[in-house]
């Protein structure tokens, strides 16, 4: 299993350890200036001693979050390097798991590997803020306040524009989905079911953008469904029970019925509203 962190006296690793990890070394005066992940000053030794980030991701998994979360956070700051051989002993994993890691990291814009310079943590500028798991960090991070208004922002103008486009699709199979979910919504609002509510709640507004039969808008279901998780928006309205909110729910599923596309926007933005003038605190991390 890959721990987190060593012990604080246990140092590096042992002689010949280093063969495990036979990466390239970074250039003489930029490796130097590297601090070590145990030493007393170092960021990356202070987080790596928090706590797993296990979460059933596999140790591929892991390593992304815990390095994603470092970066996000700010502990890790803009042009760190990161060196390969020393993530792969802090965490004690193969080169292999720290290689897949870092391109993953890569993709997702918060590093960048180049040849003679190696691995470098990139400025906040080239991070892809609509990936999910980067909502999710920076959601969970010192950016938290940020993140809830931006993704409040980025919802008030995709679900209204869905909820229009829906009214005039007709999609039947859609539809009585969202009739379901509503129906779930209710049912476990009376059984005090907070956790049926949310995911029936993140399901009913995923479908809403895919009726709406635009390609773009359903290629953004992903993030409303992140925001969901972690913004303090109606996934969470459960945390507060409200026959209001799913009478506006199932008002919503109505417009669409009918092909009142004025109706069904004009819901929305109420809905979104009411949620935006309850205050929240953002729930833990989501559970894989």
């Amino acid at each position: 299993m890959m721990t987190t962190a060593r012990s604080a006296d246990s140092g590096l690793a042992g002689p010949g350890e280093l063969d495990r990890y036979p990466y390239a070394e970074a250039p003489a005066g930029e490796r130097a200036a590297v601090r070590s992940w145990d030493g007393p000053d170092s960021e990356l030794g202070r987080v790596g001693r928090r706590g797993s980030a296990s979460r059933g991701r596999g140790l591929h998994g892991q390593l992304v979050q815990q390095l994603g979360q470092m970066i996000v956070s700010g502990d890790l700051g803009a042009d760190r390097p990161l060196v390969p051989e020393e993530i792969g002993q802090r965490f004690e994993v193969s080169r292999t798991v720290v290689r897949e890691s870092l391109r993953v990291l890569e993709a997702k814009g918060l590093v960048s590997a180049r040849p003679n310079v190696g691995t470098r943590v990139r400025p906040v500028s080239d991070w892809n803020l609509l990936d999910p798991d980067i909502i999710e960090w920076r959601a969970f991070g010192p950016q938290r306040d940020d993140q809830r208004r931006e993704l409040g922002d980025l919802r008030w103008t995709i679900e209204p524009l869905a909820a229009r486009l829906a009214a005039g699709h007709g999609r039947e199979d859609l539809q009585q989905r969202l009739v379901d979910m509503v129906e779930i919504m209710g049912h476990a609002l009376g059984q005090g079911d907070m956790i049926t509510c949310a995911r029936a709640d993140a399901e009913f507004h995923s479908l809403l953008i895919q009726a709406a039969g635009n390609r773009m808008l359903e290629h953004l279901s992903g993030i409303v469904s992140a925001a969901l998780q972690v913004s303090g928006g109606p996934a969470t309205a459960c945390d507060r029970p409200s026959d209001a909110s799913v009478a506006l729910h199932a008002r919503i599923v109505e417009a669409l019925a009918s092909g009142d596309s004025a109706g069904a926007e004009a819901s929305m933005r109420q809905l979104l509203v009411g949620h935006h003038e309850v205050e929240r605190v953002v729930p833990a991390p989501r559970e894989h």
